[in-house]
């Protein structure tokens, strides 16, 4: 029976040359800020934008997404480990990002960067998530090649074994993940390019909270629990945080859309 189930059992580490070890998931996080540069080099080169302006919002983004990603795994998944053992925070490469930390991260150096060159926050988050979505399914990738992130135990045809973890049938719930943020960028990017919603301010920003975190929200169903204290919650901690960006999303759509009608009225 189990014959009819995917086994999985990829090794993490591409090669290794002495004690330098290249992952599969540093691999594709690396490749999420590549990816990322290029499309933005092409939007900035559109709006015959400097390059040198792009080099620093890179650097805006690297900073908030790393610091988020830690502090957010941090704070919100074991805060009473971390707060007992601070110097372990910086200890990055022993693992634990979170992506609700990295969408705060990313918010706060972007509002700073924005700020920094003048250019409305709203303009730079409706380029900034076409790529983060990008990213998205980049890093859900990398997940999978470490086999972590699993889903819950199932019987669907299409289930995963992670012979890392156990021989139970599993959810490959980074798949449904990675998937649907693959999905959501091709949808934002042919928006941005094949029509004028680039002009409306927010409104792609907007869809990017809604689309993504309601994704989040529904797979956290089909996830295994992260971190103990979640086997005693309704709804886990990821759906939790997902809620309030969901809500920004839901309103900030309607609230912009409704401008955006009474101006071409007038």
């Amino acid at each position: 029976m189990l014959l009819n189930y995917i086994t999985w059992n990829v090794n993490p580490e591409i090669f290794h040359i002495g004690s330098l070890s290249i992952r599969w998931y540093g691999l594709l996080f690396a490749m999420s800020f590549f990816f990322g540069y290029v499309i933005m080099q092409k939007f900035f080169k559109k709006e015959k934008l400097p390059i040198e302006l792009l080099d620093k919002l890179t650097f805006y983004m690297f900073l908030g997404t790393v610091i988020g990603a830690r502090l957010g795994h941090c704070l919100f998944y074991e805060p009473s480990y971390y707060l007992n053992n601070p110097f372990e925070i910086i200890k990055i490469w022993h693992g634990g990002l979170a992506s609700h930390g990295a969408a705060i991260g990313i918010l706060i150096a972007l509002y700073l960067f924005s700020r920094k060159v003048h250019k409305p926050f709203l303009w730079t988050m409706d380029r900034v998530v076409i790529v983060v979505a990008l990213a998205g399914f980049l890093i859900r990738t990398g997940n999978l090649m470490n086999s972590e992130i699993i889903g819950n135990p199932t019987t669907v045809a299409w289930a995963f074994i992670f012979e890392r973890i156990d021989n139970i049938p599993r959810h490959p719930a980074q798949i449904y993940e990675a998937l649907s943020y693959l999905l959501l960028f091709v949808v934002l990017y042919r928006l941005f390019v094949k029509t004028d919603i680039s002009k409306k301010q927010g409104l792609i920003f907007s869809i990017f909270l809604v689309v993504l975190f309601l994704a989040r929200f529904f797979i956290e169903f089909l996830k295994a629990v992260q971190v103990n204290f979640e086997n005693h919650m309704t709804l886990d901690m990821g759906q939790w945080l997902s809620i309030p960006f969901i809500i920004i999303g839901v309103v900030m759509f309607f609230v912009l859309n409704k401008k955006y009608q009474v101006k071409e009225k007038i």
